[in-house]
C-alpha cells in the first residue's frame, strides 16, 4: 500500500478505486495482443497493451475525460505537443466545454488537425521564443475563469491514467510491464495501480535518451530538468521534466528506467509494423525501443509492453518506415 502524498494527498486508496468503478464506461478497454513472432525473437513472452484504439488514438482520453469531469470550469486551457490536447477537445465536447489548446509550432501536423477537428482552438507557439507555460499564463490572465488542464502533474489525471495498469494488471500479473516516460502521467498512474493492487509486478519506464530528466532524476534522487525541450523523434515525451506529483510516484515506485536511443524508437516503430502490423507514433513505440536497447534483461520473462498511441503524421511514419536501419 503506497504512503500518503504530500503534493496528491487526494491520491488514496478509495478515490482510485472509485476511477476504477466510474471510468471505464466513458472509455475504451485497451487492446492486449500477445505477439509471438516478437516473442520469439527477443525470447521473451511479450504481450502488448495498444492504446491506439482509445478515443483520440493514445491512452491520453483516460486522463482528459476523469479530469474534466471532475471540474466545474467550462473555459479549459492546456499545453500539449498533442495527444493530450486531443483528449482535452474531445472530452470537451463530449461535455459541453470550450478549450484553448498551446501547441509547438513543430507538432505533428496531424495532431494540430485532430484537435481542430474535435472542436478545440489551437494556439501555435515557438518554443524557443515562449514556453508552454508562459503562453499558458497569459492566456489565463486574458481569461479569469479559465481553469489550467495539466498533461500529467494533476493527482485525477494520474488516477485516471491508473485505469490502464488496473486494466494489464488486472488481466495477467506479468513479470514486467514497460510503460513510456514524458511527463510522467502514465507511467505514475501505471505504478499507482501497481502498488493499490499489491501486484509484484516490476514497472520499468522507456524514456528517449536525447530527454532522458527522468532517469537522471532517478539516479540522482532528485528532480532534474531538461534545459530545454529535448530534440527527440518522440515528440510526445518532449518534456522539460517530471511532474511534483509524478516524481513523488514513481521515484519509488520505478524499478529503473531504460534510456532509449531515437534509433531505436523508431526500429521499434518498424517492427511493431512489420509483426503486429500495428501504426504506432514514435512515443508510442518507447517500450519496445527500451526491450530493443536492453533485450538481455528481459530474457525469459513475461512482459507487457504499453503502446502508448498511435498518432503520427502520414509522411513522418513513411519516412520512418523505408529509412534505411
Amino acid at each position: 500500500m503506497l504512503a500518503s502524498y504530500t503534493s496528491a494527498p487526494e491520491l488514496t486508496a478509495a478515490y482510485v478505486e472509485q476511477v476504477w468503478q466510474t471510468l471505464p464506461a466513458s472509455i475504451r478497454p485497451t487492446l492486449l495482443l500477445p505477439v509471438p513472432r516478437l516473442s520469439e525473437a527477443l525470447d521473451c513472452e511479450l504481450t502488448i497493451a495498444s492504446e491506439t484504439l482509445q478515443y483520440t488514438g493514445s491512452f491520453k482520453f483516460r486522463a482528459a475525460y476523469n479530469l474534466l469531469a471532475s471540474i466545474p470550469q467550462t473555459q479549459i486551457v492546456t499545453a500539449s505537443s498533442g495527444n493530450f490536447g486531443q483528449a482535452v477537445a474531445y472530452a470537451s465536447r463530449l461535455l459541453g466545454k470550450s478549450c484553448t489548446v498551446v501547441m509547438p509550432s513543430t507538432s505533428a501536423q496531424v495532431k494540430i488537425a485532430a484537435v481542430k477537428s474535435f472542436g478545440g482552438t489551437v494556439d501555435l507557439i515557438d518554443v524557443r521564443e515562449v514556453s508552454r507555460a508562459a503562453r499558458v499564463a497569459q492566456l489565463l490572465e486574458e481569461s479569469k475563469d479559465a481553469f489550467w488542464a495539466q498533461a500529467y502533474d494533476d493527482y485525477r489525471v494520474v488516477a485516471g491514467n491508473s485505469t490502464l495498469g488496473h486494466e494489464i494488471l488486472t488481466a495477467d500479473n506479468f513479470d514486467s510491464l514497460v510503460v513510456p516516460i514524458g511527463g510522467g502521467g502514465l507511467s505514475s498512474g501505471v505504478v499507482l495501480a501497481r502498488d493499490y493492487m499489491n501486484s509484484n509486478t516490476e514497472i520499468i519506464g522507456a524514456e528517449p535518451l536525447p530527454g532522458n530528466d527522468a532517469a537522471r532524476s532517478l539516479r540522482s534522487g532528485a528532480l532534474v530538468k531538461n534545459d530545454q525541450e529535448p530534440a527527440t523523434v518522440a515528440d510526445g515525451a518532449r518534456t522539460i521534466s517530471l511532474g511534483q506529483v509524478n516524481w513523488e510516484i514513481l521515484h519509488a515506485g520505478l524499478a529503473d528506467i531504460i534510456e532509449v536511443p531515437d534509433e531505436q524508437t523508431l526500429e521499434a516503430l518498424r517492427q511493431f509494423f512489420l509483426y503486429c502490423n500495428l501504426k504506432v507514433e514514435p512515443t508510442g513505440a518507447l517500450a519496445l525501443g527500451a526491450i530493443l536497447t536492453q533485450p538481455e534483461r528481459f530474457k525469459g520473462k513475461r512482459v507487457c509492453c504499453i503502446v502508448s498511441g498511435g498518432n503520427v503524421d502520414p509522411v513522418v511514419y513513411a519516412q520512418a518506415l523505408t529509412a534505411t536501419h
